[in-house]
């Protein structure tokens, strides 16, 4: 007798020192089910303690890159007796904390948009700490359409775009095209349909020539300062620097500028 077993709602794939993950939830527009943010976490989890993996590429199957949380999955749950607000609260939190995980990883992550990233979706590209755009791609936080403002999409736009370009994200609902979102700092570059994921990954090569030590200093201290005042981030930034000017990589990467010639990185 045949068994059949359901694809993977996440994929993962190498190239070199890139990992590559790949959202693979094409028929429901790759939203995120309780079983996808899990999967997610878990991965972000593993990549983290991963010290071979310099770089990540956030990638989708299908014709869209993610459409937020899975409403149906939410919606069936009206019927528990206290009408869904404990699951409500469960999913809320753990799309919150996946969302901060990819903030908190070591390595830079680049998002590789290829379609419609729309509510959830959108926060998730938004937190990723670069985005490569499809042509096609678009994006949206159109909650308030249906009734459910996009309250927690809106802490990591906020984070990307200026304030009233958020804000008309969140109050119309509006699509905004690849070009529209790199005007407006959501995305970092657009390229021709098709070639997202490999301009993607070819960006996370250049960084990944990087050292991975100093990489994780520089993202670490960029999410830090970003929160603080302007005299308290001075302050750390310099903690930073000093610190980052006792690194072995430091000492190599100076004397080989001074000498011109290539460093050699020992992620130390």
């Amino acid at each position: 007798m045949n068994v059949q077993t359901s694809a993977p709602v996440l994929v993962r794939e190498r190239d070199g020192d890139i990992a590559i993950v790949i959202l693979n939830r094409p028929q429901p527009r790759n939203s995120l089910s309780e079983a996808l943010l899990n999967a997610l976490a878990e991965t972000w989890r593993d990549i983290a303690a991963d010290k071979s993996i310099r770089a990540v590429v956030l990638a989708a199957n299908g014709p869209a890159f993610c459409a937020g949380h899975d409403l149906k999955e939410l919606t069936s749950r009206r019927a528990d007796a206290d009408g869904g607000r404990i699951y409500f609260k469960l999913i809320m939190t753990t799309c919150s904390a996946m969302m901060q995980q990819i903030v908190h990883l070591p390595q830079p992550v680049i998002a590789a948009v290829q379609g419609v990233a729309s509510a959830a979706g959108c926060q998730l590209v938004a937190s990723c700490d670069l985005a490569v755009a499809s042509a096609n791609a678009k994006f949206a936080t159109p909650g308030v359409d249906i009734g459910l403002f996009c309250s927690t999409p809106m802490v990591a736009l906020s984070r990307n775009v200026s304030r009233k370009h958020a804000m008309e994200m969140l109050l119309t609902g509006d699509m905004v095209d690849a070009e529209k979102a790199a005007q407006i700092g959501l995305v970092n570059r657009v390229v021709p349909a098709g070639e997202e994921r490999a301009a993607a990954l070819a960006l996370a090569k250049q960084i990944a020539a990087k050292s991975s030590y100093v990489l994780k200093i520089g993202k670490e201290a960029f999410y830090r300062q970003a929160e603080m005042s302007l005299s308290a981030a001075y302050d750390y930034a310099s903690e930073v620097m000093t610190e980052n000017m006792m690194a072995r990589d430091a000492n190599e990467g100076i004397c080989a500028f001074i000498e011109k010639r290539e460093a050699k990185w020992e992620d130390r």
